[in-house]
C-alpha cells in the first residue's frame, strides 16, 4: 500500500479525477512529446468526456498547454469507454499534415492520481506491509500502538511536515469559504451557503450550534472546490469538505493542539488508503460511495480517535461511515460538482460525527468488518450502470429542471 500523501493532494478544484488528474497528465505529456511540435490533440473518453465541461477538464488541459505556449484541440467521446478505467485521455502530437508523431494514453484513476498506459516506472513505492484493516487492527491491539503510530512507522517522521501543510491548506479553505458569498460558476446559478449557515449556527446553543457549524465548515470547503479554489483531496475533490469540516469544528470547539489533529489526519488517511488499495475512490468507477462515503469513513475514524476511541472503536466508526453510503450514485447535475455534491459533503460530515458517537457507546465489537464492507462497496460499484457513475446522465442529473 502506498503513501497517504496520495490521499491528501493539495490542488485546485472542482474535481480530482476530472481537473487535477488531466492537468497533471497534460504536463507529463508535454514533457515527453518531441520538441518542435506545433499541433496537439486530446481525445477525452467516457466519464471525462460526459462531464468534462462541467468539471472544467478542457480548461485544465488548455491552460496547461497555454502555459507552455502551445494550443490544443479537445475532442469529446463520451460514448467510448476504454477497458482500463472510465476516465481516459489520448494525447497526440501531430505534424502539419495530421500524422501522429507521438501519442500517450492516460487514465485519471481518482484522487488526482494518473496511470500512463504502458508505463510502470512512475508507480510509487509500496511502503505499508499491511493493507487490510483487520490485519492493522490486530497489529495495533498486539503492539499497543495506535493507527497513527503505524502510519508514522511506515511513512517516517517526515509525514508530520506533510500533514502540517495539508492541515494548513484545509484550514485556509474553510476560512476563505465561510466569508465568501455570491453565485458559484456554472449554469445552475447556485448561491454559496456557507457564510449564511455559519452566521445562523453562531446564534444557536450547544447541539444545534455544533451541527450548524459542522455544516458551515463542510459547505465552505466544498464551495471553494466548486469555484476552482485551492483545496485538499480527502480522498477526492468532490468529497473534500467532509474531513476538514469535521476536524476544523473539533479543533475550534475543543481547543485541540495541532499535534492531535495531525494524528487524526494520519488515521483518516490510513482509512482512505485501505479503500483506495482494495477498491476505489473514483466516482467514475464505483459511484459517490467511493468519494463521499469514503470521506465519511475517514472523518468518523478521525473524530473517534480525537474522542479517545480504541482501535476497535475507530475501525467501527469508519465502517459505519462507509456502510451507510453503500450504493450512493454519482449523478452530478449538469456535470458540475455542485448538486448534489456540496450538500452531500455537509450531510456526510454530520453523519461522520454520528458514527463516532454511536461507536463510542459500543465496545467496538461488531459483525461486519471494514474489509468486508470495502469488498462489498467495490462489487456494488462495479454493478452500478455507467449512467450512475459520473456521467451526468442518470439519477438526479437526468432531466433536471430549475425549480
Amino acid at each position: 500500500m502506498k503513501s497517504i500523501k496520495e490521499i491528501y493532494r493539495i490542488g485546485t478544484g472542482p474535481s480530482s479525477s476530472h481537473t487535477m488528474g488531466p492537468r497533471q497528465a497534460a504536463a507529463e505529456f508535454l514533457d515527453r512529446a518531441p520538441g518542435g511540435t506545433t499541433r496537439y490533440e486530446v481525445v477525452l473518453y467516457g466519464s471525462l468526456a460526459a462531464t468534462g465541461k462541467g468539471h472544467m477538464t478542457d480548461v485544465a488541459i488548455i491552460d496547461t498547454f497555454r502555459e507552455a505556449g502551445k494550443e490544443v484541440e479537445i475532442i469529446w467521446q463520451p460514448d467510448i469507454f476504454l477497458p482500463y478505467h472510465p476516465n481516459a485521455m489520448l494525447f497526440k502530437a501531430l505534424d502539419p499534415e495530421g500524422k501522429t508523431l507521438f501519442e500517450m494514453t492516460v487514465y485519471s484513476v481518482g484522487g488526482g492520481a494518473i496511470k500512463i498506459e504502458g508505463d510502470a516506472d512512475i508507480e510509487s513505492e509500496d511502503i505499508y506491509p499491511m493493507n487490510k484493516m483487520t490485519d492493522i487492527l490486530e497489529y495495533c491491539e498486539r503492539s499497543g500502538k495506535c493507527y497513527w503510530e503505524y502510519v508514522e512507522e511506515c511513512e517516517g517522521p517526515e509525514i508530520w511536515d506533510y500533514l502540517h501543510n495539508v492541515w494548513e491548506a484545509m484550514k485556509e479553505a474553510v476560512e476563505r469559504g465561510i466569508t465568501r458569498e455570491g453565485r458559484l460558476p456554472g449554469p445552475l446559478n447556485l448561491r454559496r451557503k456557507a457564510a449564511q449557515y455559519y452566521v445562523k449556527a453562531t446564534g444557536y446553543r450547544d447541539n444545534l450550534k455544533s451541527r450548524g457549524l459542522t455544516f458551515a465548515y463542510a459547505l465552505a470547503v466544498s464551495e471553494e472546490n466548486a469555484s476552482g479554489g485551492v483545496i485538499v483531496t480527502a480522498p477526492t475533490c468532490g468529497s473534500c469538505g467532509v474531513v476538514p469540516g469535521v476536524l476544523y469544528h473539533l479543533w475550534k470547539s475543543r481547543d485541540l493542539p495541532e499535534e492531535r489533529v495531525l494524528r487524526a489526519l494520519a488515521t483518516a488517511g490510513l482509512i482512505g488508503n485501505v479503500v483506495k488499495e482494495n477498491a476505489s475512490i473514483s466516482g467514475a468507477e464505483v459511484g459517490c460511495q467511493g468519494e463521499v462515503g469514503v470521506a465519511c469513513a475517514m472523518a468518523a475514524a478521525a473524530a473517534n480517535q480525537l474522542f479517545g476511541g480504541s482501535p476497535a472503536q475507530i475501525e467501527y466508526a469508519a465502517e459505519m461511515g462507509l456502510e451507510h453510503h453503500l450504493g450512493m450514485t454519482c449523478d452530478p447535475v449538469c456535470g458540475l460538482v455542485q448538486i448534489p455534491c456540496i450538500e452531500r459533503n455537509a450531510y456526510a460530515a454530520a453523519r461522520a460525527l454520528d458514527a463516532n458517537i454511536y461507536s463510542s457507546f459500543s465496545d467496538g465489537v461488531h459483525r461486519v468488518s471494514f474489509d468486508k464492507l470495502v469488498n462489498v462497496m467495490r462489487e456494488t460499484g462495479h454493478d452500478l450502470p455507467s449512467l450512475y457513475k459520473e456521467t451526468g446522465t442518470g439519477g438526479l442529473a437526468k432531466d433536471y429542471q430549475q425549480m
